[in-house]
This record gives structure tokens, C-alpha cells and sequence, in this order.
């Protein structure tokens, strides 16, 4: 019996394995449903990038929904994203809010007019407290946010245009009010 008990654990690590590999192969690791979906947006107060004695609330951006997008300097992933993001954000019909996470803010501000900056406006949170409140994981991340302060839907990693075309958009039209 005490032969067995180690045959018996590789067995199992063997079948932990195999379902592992299984899960990745049907589940897309990067979808992370996010518990605040349909639930209020944390209340912040970030500074501004560009001047950073004023200061960007919660409260501030309700009116109107806006797309919170999380971007770091520092961020492969967010090079990736960024001419997506120049392309395709001013198409959106809504404010694109950029959201620099744990930077430098000069590192940002430079990295912004090096490359452009398709943002509306573009909060710092350089220690990245207000980010562990909106549950981020990393950059990049998107949070669609209503004009009540709602968050409607999330994406980590880059947008990309077909995300854009079949996740986001659809959401985006869904908040319009109808014409009357």
C-alpha cells in the first residue's frame, strides 16, 4: 500500500495536468469576469497628467458615458494598443479617458507626444491605489463606464478594432439614448 501512495499522486498531478491544458485550450485566459460590471465605478480623485493641481473625480465625469483606458509607458501591450486607440477612439462617440498606471508622469507625458495622445484627458495614479479599487490587473485594461457612474463592461489586454467592432461598440450604442 505505501508503493502505491506515490503512483497515486503522480496519477493525479498527471490529471491536473491534462485538465490544465484542457481549460487553455477551451477558455481565454485573458477573459477575467470583472465582479464590478453593473455596479457603481469606485469614487476617485486623481490628478491630471497635464496639470496635475487639478483634479479629476468621479463625480466630475458623470453626465456622459466615457471609456476609461489603463496605459503605462512602461507597457508593451499598450504600444500595441496605442494606434488603435489613434485610429479608432475619436469614432467611439465618447470621451476617451486616459488613465496612466504606476508611471513616471514625465515618462507619460513624453511618451504621449512621441506618439500621440488619442485621449480626452488623462488622469495619473502613480501608486496605483485607485486601480486596485477598479480591480486591475495590469495594463493594458478598459472599463466602459455609463453617464451614471456605472461600470458596463471591461477588457484586459489591447483593444484591438474587431473587440472595438463586436464587444465594445455594441455597448457604447446600447447607452445612447434613443432619437425621438
Amino acid at each position: 500500500m505505501k508503493r502505491l501512495i506515490p503512483f497515486l499522486v503522480f496519477v493525479l498531478l498527471v490529471g491536473l495536468f491534462g485538465f490544465g491544458i484542457w481549460w487553455n485550450t477551451w477558455h481565454d485566459a485573458r477573459y477575467v469576469p470583472s465582479p464590478l460590471i453593473g455596479k457603481p465605478a469606485p469614487a476617485f480623485a486623481l490628478p491630471r497628467l497635464d496639470t496635475p493641481d487639478q483634479t479629476v473625480t468621479k463625480a466630475s465625469l458623470l453626465g456622459k458615458p466615457y471609456l476609461l483606458n489603463v496605459f503605462a509607458s512602461w507597457c508593451v501591450a499598450c504600444a500595441e494598443e496605442h494606434p488603435v486607440l489613434m485610429a479608432d477612439g475619436r469614432q467611439l462617440g465618447i470621451p476617451l479617458v486616459g488613465y496612466d498606471y504606476k508611471d513616471v508622469p514625465d515618462d507619460a507625458k513624453r511618451w504621449l507626444r512621441e506618439h500621440g495622445s488619442p485621449y480626452d484627458l488623462v488622469v495619473a495614479d502613480q501608486s496605483g491605489r485607485t486601480a486596485i479599487d477598479f480591480g486591475v490587473y495590469g495594463a493594458p485594461e478598459s472599463f466602459l463606464i455609463d453617464a451614471k457612474g456605472v461600470i458596463r463592461y471591461k477588457h484586459i489586454g489591447p483593444l484591438t478594432p474587431e473587440v472595438i467592432a463586436k464587444e465594445l461598440q455594441p455597448v457604447i450604442d446600447a447607452l445612447k439614448p434613443e432619437a425621438p
